[in-house]
């Protein structure tokens, strides 16, 4: 590896890390749980290649797959959570720094244990059904 590539390589881990510890700022964590995010992060090839990729194109690369289970198959799904929160009075609603930061923690979640998120992901029907709540 040239110096070029490996300055390059570098500016862009720095600038990634800059960014982990904004979003979840913006999503109301602290640096103690951004730090922790960070770790994670890194230690994942690719939810971190899928991170890298939003981080410099402000747009999902969907890549990477846990079980066919792309970045964005994780937030629609999330997007129920989100409106449950919303019904509730909860600040999700206002937050959507907070819901791309619950997406690649649930990528990283889903990496460690896929069984129990995939079946959440799999059997969840969503909010708009009576009974639910």
């Amino acid at each position: 590896m040239d110096m070029d590539n490996e300055s390059y390589n570098k500016q862009i881990e720095e600038a990634a890390h800059t960014w982990a510890l904004a979003l979840c700022k913006c999503a109301g964590e602290t640096e103690e749980y951004a730090e922790a995010f960070w770790t994670r992060l890194t230690w994942s090839e690719g939810v971190y290649s899928e991170y890298l990729f939003y981080m410099m194109h402000q747009d999902f690369a969907c890549r990477y797959k846990i079980q066919r289970v792309s970045i964005v198959d994780i937030m629609v799904w999330q997007i129920d959570h989100f409106k449950a929160g919303m019904d509730m009075g909860r600040a999700e609603r206002d937050n959507p720094d907070r819901m791309l930061l619950t997406a690649f923690v649930t990528m990283l979640d889903m990496e460690q244990d896929p069984a129990t998120f995939l079946a959440a992901y799999k059997n969840d029907t969503g909010t708009d059904y009576p009974g639910k709540f």
